[in-house]
This record gives structure tokens, C-alpha cells and sequence, in this order.
């Protein structure tokens, strides 16, 4: 296991991909979100190393990551990914984030885009709920611990077919959500309230793919169409599933985003992917 330490706490993380292919391999970066650790990324490592060197790590209060004193703020999240990459040597990287690792990836195009190269951002928002509903969600946390969001957060994340058909795999996301340390999930629940990026959509000028779930309750397609419409380079694609729709559309979504990543020519290359078969196919069942 690999740790970076920092000043108040120390990032585990995990490279993929660098054993074959080595210097030569373009970096890729992925961010988890709230309430879970890097493993919700497995189902795309296989896919995603075959082509990039694959940087997978626990945000701060998360998984294997410690966890400093909250409240935390983005810029302490955007701090970390750039942390993270200075210690390793990474000049540029393409970068994917989900849900509040989407917004990580929104606030480092805004303020160190030089240090990337293509952007996805999953799930998510340049706004993400109020002030209010995230500390109705910390004072739900310390009162009762996360156990007790389970129920709702199963909800949230996936459909109830999936829930069904695909009960072992929403158990092993929901036992990374009950691990996660409490100080952690409310110390990023405080980044969540006070984090709105709206009026600096604009300064992204990385090519930015915005990927939401059908039917996800939390970040609904119009927020990724207007992350997509807002940026200078962007577009929207919306795949079946729920918030977690890495997990949910797992293959369709390694498709799409290695075509984006891996196309020279203009985002429409990805639009037009977006209209195969394939994917009429996924919808249908």
C-alpha cells in the first residue's frame, strides 16, 4: 500500500497500468465520492490500464485515508489532488471524478487546468444541494452514524433493479460508505455547503465531458448539461442508472469515456458513440 503524508493527514493511493507500457502512458486520475473509497473504481482499472497509467487514491476521511479535523473546504480537496501529483511527478493527467470527485475535478480546471489534460466529470454539479441540507446531513451523521443512512443511500446511488439483480455488488458499496470515518464524511459534507463553482464554469478550458445517470435523484441530467454548456470546450452524455453510474453502466461507461479520452479530433466523436447500437441495445433491457 502506498501513502503520501501531508502536514495533517496522509492520502492512500494506488497506481494501475505503469507495469506495462511504463513512461510512455499517458496518466489518468480518479476521484471517488462521497461516502466511498477507491474501489468503486474496480470495474473500470482493467479497462482504463490497458492504455493509461491509472492514479486511484482515498480522499481525505475516506477508505485508508486519514482523516484531519473538519470542517474541510473544495479548495482542501483540489489541494490534495495537486498534492498528490506533485509527490509523484505528474506534470499533466487527464482526470475523472464522480458526484463531489466531479466537483474536485471542476475546481482543479478552473484553477490548475494546466496540470490537466482531458476532463469527465460524473454525476454531479457545480452546486451540489444547500448549506442547509448538508448540515441537516452532519447532524443526522453525528447523531446516529452513517449505518443509518444505508437505506437511503442505496436509493440514491442505484436503481431498484440494480439494488436487486446486483445485491453483492451494492453491499460492498455500502460497507466503503459505513466504513468511512464520520469526521470525514462531515468534513467533506462542509466542503459540499459552501461549494458553488457556477460563475467560474467558464475559466475550464480542458476538454470536459459531463456524464450523468438517467435517473439519478442527486445530480440530474440538466446539471451536467449545464457543466457541459457552461464550460468552453464541453459536452453531455447521459447513460442508464442512478448516481453511482460508473458501477450501474459500468461497461457502456468505460466505453464512452475511452473514446473521449482517447480521440484526437472534436468532442462530437463521443456524441456520435453515444448513438450506436450498443448503447439502444443497453437501454432496452
Amino acid at each position: 500500500m502506498a501513502y503520501l503524508d501531508l502536514p495533517s493527514h496522509r492520502l492512500h493511493y494506488r497506481i494501475d497500468g505503469a507495469a506495462t507500457g511504463g513512461s510512455d502512458k499517458p496518466w489518468l486520475m480518479l476521484c471517488n465520492s462521497l461516502g466511498t473509497d477507491m474501489h468503486m473504481w474496480d470495474a473500470q482499472v482493467d479497462a482504463l490500464s490497458r492504455q493509461y497509467r491509472v492514479l486511484r487514491y482515498d480522499r481525505r476521511g475516506h477508505g485508508r485515508s486519514s482523516a484531519p479535523r473538519p470542517p474541510y473546504t473544495l479548495a482542501d480537496l483540489g489541494g490534495d489532488a495537486l498534492a498528490l501529483l506533485d509527490a509523484l511527478d505528474i506534470e499533466r493527467t487527464h482526470f475523472c471524478g464522480l458526484s463531489i470527485g466531479g466537483l474536485t475535478g471542476q475546481w482543479l480546471g478552473i484553477h490548475a487546468g494546466e496540470r490537466l489534460g482531458k476532463v469527465a466529470v460524473c454525476a454531479t454539479a457545480a452546486k451540489i444541494g444547500t448549506a442547509e441540507s448538508w448540515a441537516a446531513r452532519i447532524e443526522a451523521v453525528r447523531a446516529e452514524g452513517l449505518g443509518a443512512l444505508i437505506p437511503a443511500t442505496a436509493e440514491r446511488w442505484f436503481t431498484p433493479q440494480f439494488n436487486v439483480s446486483e445485491a453483492r455488488d451494492v453491499a460492498k458499496v455500502l460497507d466503503s460508505f459505513v466504513a468511512t470515518s464520520p469526521d470525514g464524511y462531515a468534513g467533506c459534507c462542509a466542503a459540499l455547503a459552501t461549494a458553488d463553482l457556477r460563475k467560474d464554469l467558464v475559466r475550464i478550458a480542458n476538454p470536459l465531458l459531463a456524464i450523468s445517470g438517467e435517473d439519478d435523484p442527486v445530480c440530474p441530467p440538466s446539471d451536467l448539461e449545464s457543466i457541459a454548456g457552461r464550460v468552453q470546450r464541453g459536452l453531455h452524455l447521459s447513460l442508464p442508472g442512478r448516481h453511482i453510474a460508473n458501477i450501474e453502466s459500468a461497461s457502456l461507461f468505460n466505453a464512452v469515456l475511452l473514446e473521449f479520452l482517447g480521440s484526437e479530433a472534436q468532442l462530437a466523436r463521443v456524441q456520435d458513440f453515444r448513438r450506436q447500437p450498443v448503447l439502444a441495445e443497453h437501454t432496452e433491457t
